[in-house]
């Protein structure tokens, strides 16, 4: 079985340990390790020290600061497995995880998109844990989360890989997971485990971890007010301490106006809302002078972080749409919109293609969504071009634009009466025929109304991207609008967050062994159809502190 890991890593030392495990492993290790060094750049190299067994697997690039989402697409993409198995540079492998794993991989269906390990977290023995130790305990129930996950590449590239507006390891992984559901594939539990340690946490990351509301936003904006429900997370205490500031700040406003009961009110309910979180957060933990102390302050200054980076979120994806599946394949009008419209056109040199039409194509070729083209052609129904000279205008646009899976040509005349022409849905119900897909897993980019209401009699998405010649009317009443081909695109994938940037940096100088660590060295288809065949073929991380 072809798997790859991938870790994303801001060059913590725990990263050591866990390729040390993972060497000491029995059973067949991974045919390659992706380690994804997502420090702001520009930096020194990794200190790392490949161990012997690993030697020739493990891969070193860069992402320059992304965050964890950006710098796991950095892994993924260059990985060449078909699992993507994603590892925290925290976490360490068990001796016999290589066999756990291949025995949850193996078998599971292609309507399966992941399998997730089991968690495992050590708490000190002879007490009560931490407030930040129970944080990180809370990985050990947590749903979908990435300190060890597998996925199918296939999956992964056609949800476009993690959403890199997550900047932070929070919510980016069960953001995916629903992804994944919500396009009809099943997660599923693995018998593989992984421990990820307790480590020593700075004395304010819960009060940096409430940057985390700003992600909740964004997840609400994608999947709605039901997405906790999906993704089997917590509530947390955002309505407590939003309740806790309005109570702060009106009795400040009061005392500022001279109005002492309502000042004295204000700051009576401030403090027992106060004082209500804060043992809510003291009575579990150990309650030692320093943990007591640590949680008072930490405690006062957690609404108002919160209810700032919730404010934040709202601002910042405000303009942030429901998210929906990709199309499985997606079908264009030939002439103004792939190619300018030349009428009747039967010279091949003549073929002129839309400003950005080969980068959007590409684009979604990228994604494994198929494409086809849907086009009235009349002109050999009235004598004026033969099917041979719109097959070889066809395989001239395959030529600059790229392959297309499927060519869907009506010959007819407006007279004929025809089924296939649009706006009748003939040609649309015949290329999802050739692509195999159904009407709801496909979308359809035209410049008119009849390519709009073709695609909505057969069933299928329409996106119009206007040009000179489309009516007003026909604009007003297309569901969706775009400005260009390159935003239409942007409609079908909702890639509204810019990618990384110029990609991954590889770096080298692993050193490999176990002497001493020095610093490092540095389907094509073809032709018409109806009746004639022409054309060329072509939830999560530590410290959440009740968010």
């Amino acid at each position: 079985m072809s798997v790859a890991v991938v870790v994303p890593t801001l060059g913590r030392p725990s990263l050591q340990a866990l390729l040390d495990s993972l060497a000491a492993a029995s059973g067949p290790l991974p045919g390659e390790v992706i380690v994804v060094d997502d420090r702001p750049g520009p930096v020194d190299p990794l200190d790392l020290c490949v161990p012997a067994r690993l030697a020739g697997t493990v891969r070193l690039l860069c992402c320059g600061g992304h965050g964890p989402a950006a710098a796991r697409n950095v892994g993924w993409r260059a990985a060449r497995g078909r699992w993507v198995v994603f590892v925290d540079d925290d976490v360490l492998l068990p001796g016999d995880w290589p066999l756990w794993l291949a025995a949850d991989l193996a078998g599971l269906g292609m309507g399966v998109a992941g399998s997730q390990a089991r968690v495992r977290v050590p708490l000190p023995p002879g007490r009560r844990p931490t407030d930040a130790e129970r944080g990180t305990a809370g990985l050990a129930s947590a749903r979908w989360i990435t300190a060890e996950m597998a996925y199918r590449r296939e999956v992964l590239a056609w949800l476009g890989g993690f959403d890199e507006r997550f900047p932070r390891a929070y919510r980016e992984d069960s953001d995916l997971a629903l992804r994944a559901l919500g396009a009809g594939y099943l997660l599923v539990a693995g018998d593989r485990e992984v421990v990820h340690p307790v480590r020593p946490m700075r004395r304010r990351a819960s009060v940096r971890a409430q940057a985390g509301n700003a992600d909740d936003v964004l997840m609400w904006r994608k999947f709605g007010p039901t997405w906790r429900a999906a993704a089997e997370a917590g509530r947390g205490d955002r309505r407590w301490h939003l309740a806790t500031v309005l109570s702060g700040v009106a009795a400040v406003g009061a005392a500022a106006l001279g109005r002492p009961v309502f000042a004295a009110a204000g700051g009576a309910a401030w403090l027992a809302l106060a004082a209500r979180f804060s043992w809510r957060r003291i009575a579990p933990g150990p309650r030692t002078p320093g943990e007591v102390g640590l949680m008072l302050v930490t405690s006062v200054l957690i609404p108002p972080v919160a209810v700032y980076h919730l404010v934040r979120g709202w601002w910042r994806h405000r303009a942030v749409v429901r998210w929906r599946p990709p199309p499985r394949a997606v079908l264009f009008d030939r002439d103004g919109t792939l190619v300018r419209d030349v009428p009747y056109n039967g010279d091949p040199a003549q073929v002129q293609p839309m400003a950005g039409a080969r980068a959007a194509l590409d684009r979604l070729r990228a994604r494994g969504i198929r494409l086809g083209v849907v086009s009235n052609q009349s002109g050999i129904g009235r004598g004026l071009i033969t099917a041979a000279q719109v097959a070889a205008v066809n395989a001239r646009i395959a030529d600059l634009l790229g392959p297309f899976d499927t060519w869907a040509v009506c010959p007819h005349a407006p007279v004929d009466g025809c089924g296939c022409r649009k706006p009748a849905p003939g040609l649309v119900r015949t290329a999802l025929a050739d692509l195999a897909v159904t009407a709801d897993e496909c979308a359809l980019v035209g410049d008119i109304g009849a390519d709009v209401a073709a695609a909505r009699t057969a069933g299928v998405r329409a996106v119009l991207v206007p040009t000179p010649v489309t009516r007003p009317a026909e604009v007003r009443a297309a569901p969706e609008v775009a400005g260009d081909l390159a935003a239409a695109v942007d409609l079908l994938l909702l890639d509204t967050a810019p990618p990384t940037g110029s990609g991954p940096r590889t770096r080298s100088g692993l050193r490999t062994g176990s002497g001493p660590r020095t610093a490092p060295g540095g389907r094509a288809g073809s032709g018409l159809r109806a009746g004639m065949r022409l054309g060329a073929g072509s939830g999560r991380r530590a410290g959440a502190a009740l968010r």
